[in-house]
């Protein structure tokens, strides 16, 4: 946060207008609870308060957006008239602006809402990632730069901080944060302890709002400039360890030491994490061979004069391609310890209180055939009335509640299955196609070794579950199928990775075709 530039107001000394707050906050995150702690205050210390409400449909398609106004008692009684006072926030016409996270900032910013002559601006710095961010393929995270770039150009005064943090680590929630913020900023007509007053008048979570109040308006009143907040898809992975946690993993960790280039070797020792965590030592073992496998071609075609880049990606990509998505892997992340934390504190569950949840399974008939030896799911293919009865079974999805005996029977089943996984139709399917890959890849970088590298950084385009699994298969083979027609081009790696970025860029796979056709190649 960066400190004001702007010199202070106190609101309400005007006897013509009213002091007016917008509040732009999601479902769940204390919109209301702000409202009524605000109104409470102003009541209670000499105010008019009028609050009013516009609910969204749905999460991120429209968000709540509340609007109060506050009237001193004592200009209505100056002036012998209650003042009229309005019911929607007007562009332009706002003090005091509060965003629960920052793309709701955007949006109001949008809306005409945010004035540099008038507004003083409060947002949480936080992301809580929209819908259409998630689907996106590739990393479709909003730019948070440019929303607090645009803050500090379109606010009278821009206050900014991770209010979600400060909520968790004080034990309370976002609501607690933003009062203090607000009561921070210094521009309302009351003093800390009518604050307070309101807090303690609300009587639910007092100890842990009124430390987080605290906190918030300290953040505010003292504040400390910051960076935008790190890309989370721009991650590093941590260097070897000088010895495994597990003496069981350190023969392991001994080889990527002795075998590998010290430039690979914090890639391999992050893709050897994850595939030990998802399956087992032996598994580990199969995917330093088949990077070792990889490395060594490389090397012949030239790899140390290009930083071991290829082994560097194929540790990275090799090591997701194996730790595939599928039924007994879902199961499994549900059922872990640290996912019921985790829930219990974004609903801030008291360490007594009974949380459950409904967990959504639909998967497609091909994941289930995907739990059996090939042979027996062969079978049920060609049996008609035992694959309508499982669809029947499936088709609509499951809903699971793990906090019942029978939902984590059912998911605890589902996870203790991984001891199979390798013997699998899925797993032979993927191991498959895993081959054909780093086949392609390989014989690429005999003639063009970018072309090659390029192609081994397309297996990012396969993720996630079910059918978002299938659509990024299909624009991954299509990959394939490009880079030897590609090969030959002097821009042939610049060509493929263009490609790799469009079928990142949308779902639907336009921009890829439109890419496709703009490089002359064939259907």
């Amino acid at each position: 946060m960066a400190a004001d530039t702007p010199t202070q107001r106190v609101l309400g000394d005007d006897p013509l207008h009213p002091v007016t707050i917008a509040i732009l906050a999601m479902g769940g995150q204390g919109g209301g609870v702000l409202v009524d702690w605000i109104v409470d205050m102003a009541q209670h210390n000499g105010y008019l308060a009028q609050a009013t409400s516009v609910a969204g449909v749905a999460q991120r398609t429209g968000a709540t957006i509340y609007y109060i106004e506050l009237f001193a008692q004592r200009h209505a009684q100056a002036r012998g008239a209650l003042p009229v006072l309005a019911q929607m926030a007007v562009p332009g016409e706002v003090d005091i602006v509060i965003a629960s996270e920052l793309m709701e900032a955007g949006r109001a910013m949008q809306r005409g809402l945010v004035t540099p002559q008038r507004t003083t601006f409060i947002s949480s710095s936080h992301r809580d990632f929209a819908t259409l961010e998630k689907v996106v393929p590739g990393n479709g995270v909003a730019d948070s730069t440019a929303v607090i770039d645009a803050g500090y150009r379109h606010a009278r005064r821009f206050l900014h901080e991770d209010m979600q943090a400060l909520a968790r680590q004080n034990g309370s929630v976002l609501s607690s944060a933003l009062f203090g913020a607000l009561a921070g900023c210094g521009e309302l007509p009351f003093s800390d302890d009518a604050f307070e007053a309101t807090i303690q008048r609300a009587g639910v979570g007092v100890e842990g709002s009124l430390r987080t109040w605290r906190a918030a308006a300290l953040a505010v009143r003292q504040p400390v400039r910051r960076d935008a907040p790190p890309d989370p898809m721009a991650t590093a992975p941590r260097p070897l360890p000088a010895r495994a946690a597990s003496p069981a993993v350190e023969p392991l960790r001994a080889r990527i030491a002795s075998e590998f280039p010290h430039e690979t070797q914090a890639m391999l020792g992050a893709g050897l994490q994850r595939v030990l965590e998802y399956q087992d030592l032996a598994y580990g073992t199969e995917y330093l061979d088949r990077v070792a496998d990889l490395h060594a071609h490389a090397l012949r075609c030239g790899g140390a004069g290009h930083g071991h880049s290829a082994t560097i990606e194929a540790a990275r990509w090799i090591a997701v391609a194996m730790s595939y998505d599928d039924v007994i892997r879902v199961a499994d992340l549900k059922t872990r310890a640290e996912r019921q934390q985790r829930v219990r504190a974004e609903v801030g569950a008291d360490a007594d209180a009974i949380v459950g949840t409904v967990e959504f399974f639909h998967p497609r008939l091909e994941e289930i055939y995907g739990l059996m030896p090939r042979g027996l799911a062969d079978w049920i293919e060609a049996a008609p009335p035992v694959r309508g009865m499982l669809v029947r079974r499936i088709g609509n999805g499951q809903r699971v509640r793990p906090d019942t005996i029978s939902g984590q029977l059912m998911l605890q089943g589902l996870s203790a299955l991984r001891r199979w996984r390798r013997k699998g139709q899925r797993h032979a399917i993927e191991m498959a196609h895993l081959a054909r890959w780093l086949s392609a890849a390989k014989n690429l970088m005999g003639t063009d070794y970018l072309l090659g590298l390029e192609l081994l950084r397309c297996r990012r385009l396969v993720k996630g579950y079910s059918d978002t699994h299938v659509r990024g298969e299909v624009k991954f083979d299509k990959l394939m199928r490009a880079a030897p027609l590609l090969l030959g081009r002097p821009s042939a790696a610049t060509d493929l990775a263009a490609l790799r970025t469009a079928a990142l860029a949308d779902p639907q796979g336009q921009q890829l075709a439109q890419r496709w056709q703009s490089l002359g190649l064939s259907a």
